[in-house]
């Protein structure tokens, strides 16, 4: 216990990796509204959209418009990244502001071929004038692995897989890597035995859990991870998004479920819990559907009943 983290980053990924996976299109005015009562709840680190090709991804169609209205009404101390998978989407989220951006690796073969239609030696190629127009243009990096407690074609992966990845990302001067359990297949002595071995080719301060909650898992890997001295987390509001390219894969982990276990842990978040939940109910309105958060639903649910019994 004595390497779990009085203090704990959440990135909030819910306006990119949750809503870019929504069927229903949501408008820019929605997906701004979205971001700033996230920076209203507290949160720090709100990815804003993604800068691919509306032909693959109609949702983010509007990530110029988008990112231009957040960053013109900027919180102090929040930081909005993007999602660029290439140069093209790069140069496109320069132009628009952008002061942060990520790129996108898988530790499955098949998967990176499936999803991104190339091999992880290729993939990471194509990163390499990324990073190095964002090192250019003082533009900070953040690196995301995908798979690395599962693909949804192979099965298990090797955590050996997963470090190289991870460390490759970590030379071409990624500030920090985000790991994926995509498919949410993890479970807590698996995610410690990845950890361990990512761990020797990376700091730890340098990595983050990224943890979705297919098996109801994503609390219980983010207290082993914790237990490994990892100190920042992804997290969707309402539980938004999943991976289209894993059958069943539908919920990234609620950050309204994270702030809950780390108060519990009486671990720093800087997030009120009762803003977010309203966030998740406002946004969960406008999809007309409840909020995928267990806490949400409960805490909802629990004012409903005082409000009756007044």
């Amino acid at each position: 216990m004595s390497n779990i983290p009085g203090k704990v980053r959440i990135v909030e990924v819910g306006p990119r990796d949750g809503l870019q996976n929504e069927s229903q299109r949501v408008s820019a005015n929605v997906k701004v509204e979205l971001i700033a009562r996230l920076a209203d709840a507290g949160l720090t680190a709100i990815e804003a959209t993604a800068f691919v090709s509306p032909k693959w991804v109609p949702q983010m169609a509007d990530n110029a418009e988008v990112l231009t209205r957040v960053l013109g009404a900027r919180r102090a101390g929040v930081a909005y990244p993007v999602l660029t998978p290439n140069l093209q989407g790069f140069e496109a989220a320069l132009e628009a502001g952008a002061e942060e951006v990520a790129v996108f690796g898988a530790a499955s073969e098949s998967f990176s071929k499936r999803n991104i239609n190339c091999s992880i030696a290729e993939s990471l190629k194509r990163f390499e004038p990324v990073t190095e127009a964002a090192r250019r243009a003082g533009v900070k990096v953040r690196g995301y692995v995908s798979c690395v407690l599962g693909c949804p074609y192979e099965g298990e992966v090797a955590p050996r897989a997963v470090a190289d990845v991870a460390a490759t990302l970590l030379d071409m001067g990624c500030y920090e890597i985000s790991l994926g359990d995509t498919v949410g297949m993890g479970t807590p002595l698996a995610t410690q035995s990845m950890l361990e071995t990512v761990i020797k080719r990376v700091p730890v301060e340098r990595l983050a859990g990224h943890y979705h909650d297919t098996y109801g898992m994503a609390a219980a890997n983010i207290f082993a991870s914790l237990q490994m001295g990892v100190a920042v987390f992804d997290a969707s509001v309402a539980g938004l998004g999943g991976c289209p390219y894993a059958a069943g894969a539908s919920g990234n982990v609620a950050t309204e479920d994270v702030v809950w276990l780390l108060d519990g842990l009486e671990i720093e978040s800087g997030v009120n819990i009762e803003r977010l939940v309203d966030t998740a109910d406002w946004i969960s309105q406008q999809l007309g559907r409840e909020p995928a958060s267990r806490v949400a639903r409960a805490l909802l649910a629990r004012r409903r009943m005082s409000i009756s019994a007044n």
